[in-house]
């Protein structure tokens, strides 16, 4: 688990361990998944893959779920030996296109007071960690995505938020399991999963905002706020 906080003047710094993350009351925190819910991860994917197998990407289908069986990657070496591949050699998490709307939904919230910590797991194969971190922080900046902390852990419940969004399913079934209010960012690999659900950045930013001010609610002792799935 890598956590990195922004710095008041610019920067980043890295906190070990989950204390200095853990939920607190003085601020609205927000915990965002990027793959497939900010950044269009299937989308780039699809390319890389098809480019990896030597297909039309026409040939693979939209309609996938979470480890690209549908693909039949399996055949090539697996999903980890795809997924080093499209990081190292094909600058992944640098090159994916924001999903529509994400962005400008991300600024407008945290311009109202939303504090937006990023929670990622991408960090979970060895040896291009540093890789990863780079090209991530290096995307977030080149779209003008605002946040404070940026966490990169497979526990998303551990450092704490007051909503979540996500989109893996096992994400959520977890996040949920532990309580947490947690919003599913529609895509193919979970459609089967119960609401609330979002289908576009738009719905993102009213749930957070109906969210946001049940707890100023609470805070001022005439609402309530409580986790629930």
């Amino acid at each position: 688990m890598l956590c990195l906080r922004r710095r008041r003047r610019g920067g980043l710094m890295g906190e070990k361990g989950y204390t200095f993350f853990m939920m607190d009351e003085s601020s609205f925190i927000f915990g965002v998944d990027l793959d497939g819910v900010v950044g269009d991860f299937y989308g780039i994917m699809r390319e890389i893959t098809a480019e990896w197998l030597h297909k039309p990407v026409e040939s693979l289908t939209r309609e996938v779920g979470y480890g690209l069986d549908e693909w039949g990657v399996a055949e090539y070496g697996g999903y980890d030996r795809l997924h080093r591949f499209a990081v190292t050699q094909r600058s992944l998490f640098r090159d994916m296109k924001p999903i529509a709307g994400a962005p400008v939904a991300l600024r407008r919230l945290s311009n109202r007071g939303v504090r937006i910590r990023i929670i990622t797991h991408r960090i979970f194969l060895k040896y291009f960690h540093k890789t990863s971190i780079t090209q991530t922080v290096d995307w977030l900046d080149s779209y003008d995505i605002p946040y404070w902390d940026l966490c990169f852990m497979n526990d998303k419940g551990a450092v704490g938020a007051h909503v979540y969004i996500d989109d893996a399913p096992a994400n959520i079934i977890d996040l949920r399991g532990q309580g947490c209010r947690t919003i599913v960012f529609t895509n193919s690999t979970n459609r089967h999963l119960p609401g609330p659900r979002a289908d576009r950045w738009e719905e993102v930013e009213e749930m957070v905002m109906e969210a946001l001010a049940e707890w100023v609610g609470r805070r001022r002792g005439d609402g309530s706020f409580g986790k629930r799935a």
